[in-house]
């Protein structure tokens, strides 16, 4: 879930990507499972049904992920999936509530599917939405298959996309959680899976959702702060690594607190309730000394069209007339932005 700082950072910080085409040419680093994720949960039948083949498997994170990666791709992207490796032992309580909540929320899809209300049955669908390794495994062969490269984390994808794009690797972290900003990204790109119209809960009303792109140093220059700071303002909230952060304390609070105290042992002291099951500083070193690798290739290839039907149209009954009209947008996606880049990348190299 990450650390929600939206109500930290201030509007001008916000810029709002109203068309897609304004991040021509940028390498962007995906967070893979948060995107997988968010197509688990919005491509659903009108009861919350995912979608899947005819053996009952799956299929809504494989949709999500070639139907809108060719959309980025038409937009002149360049995308990396990141993968999340090994979670951090400390992010053991918040992944246990995570399965509460999937087994809880799964419990309330039947009853509600049983008593006919759809809209409860919906909902309830999203939230106990899973990724499985059959699941990460085929998005892994499918983006083989598409010719787009992904990256195998260590530990959390967000922080190895984050470090690509300090690096200089990707232009910025696309994710929908904060915490790439505060594994140190240059740049995250929120809702850029997601964009589009989406249904409020419990609600017959639709918005419209855009990408949104904020610059970490431009943020803490607005908000005062060091990137640590920022950090020990996610600790008082709550991370995935201690949930439940320190009791009484918001947003305002917080940065109050690390503004007059400097630092996040400082504020401590003067917060007599505050209790942490663990070692803070062990937090603070997840955030800005996270396992990260260099092992990793960058490089975009021409479509194959066989391996694509065979993983979607072959394997799980996909439309072969309208994958193949995707495969066609993708190759020239692929002409007109890809390998175009790659040519002239090539070019300037030998009259240097």
């Amino acid at each position: 879930m990450g650390v929600n700082l939206r109500d930290l950072i201030p509007k001008d910080v916000i810029k709002v990507i109203s068309d897609l085409r304004e991040l021509r040419g940028k390498v962007i680093a995906i967070d893979a499972y948060n995107a997988l994720y968010q197509f688990l949960t919005a491509i659903r039948q009108p009861d919350g049904t995912p979608l899947m083949d005819s053996k009952g498997r799956i299929t809504s994170h494989l949709s999500g992920l070639f139907y809108r990666t060719i959309n980025i791709m038409e937009a002149g992207i360049k995308p990396i999936y990141v993968f999340d490796g090994k979670p951090p032992e400390l992010k053991a309580k918040e992944i246990q509530e995570r399965m509460s909540i999937r087994e809880e929320a799964k419990r309330k899809y039947e009853e509600a599917i049983a008593s006919g209300d759809l809209e409860a049955a919906r909902r309830y669908a999203q939230l106990s939405a899973k990724l499985t390794s059959d699941m990460v495994n085929d998005a892994k062969r499918l983006l083989d298959a598409m010719g787009i490269p992904w990256v195998q984390a260590p530990s959390e994808g967000e922080a190895q996309a984050a470090y690509m794009a300090m690096k200089g690797d990707a232009w910025a972290a696309a994710s929908q959680d904060y915490d790439a900003l505060l594994f140190g990204a240059p740049r995250l790109i929120r809702n850029l899976t997601i964009s589009g119209k989406r249904k409020l809960p419990r609600r017959d009303v639709y918005i419209e959702i855009k990408p949104e792109l904020i610059e970490l140093n431009k943020l803490l220059k607005a908000l005062g702060l060091s990137r640590e700071q920022l950090v020990d303002i996610a600790i008082l909230l709550g991370t995935d690594y201690n949930p439940d952060g320190v009791k009484g304390v918001g947003p305002k609070t917080a940065l109050t607190l690390i503004k007059t105290h400097g630092r996040l042992e400082r504020a401590l002291k003067a917060i007599p309730t505050a209790k942490f099951p663990v070692e803070p500083t062990k937090i603070k070193e997840i955030f800005l000394k996270p396992p990260i690798t260099d092992n990793y290739t960058l490089k975009w290839r021409e479509p194959e069209e066989e391996g694509i039907i065979k993983i979607l149209v072959d394997e799980h009954d996909f439309s072969e007339t309208r994958v193949k009209n995707a495969i066609d947008r993708l190759k020239k996606a692929y002409r007109e932005y890809i390998k175009a880049t790659i040519r002239g990348l090539d070019m300037w190299f030998k009259r240097k």
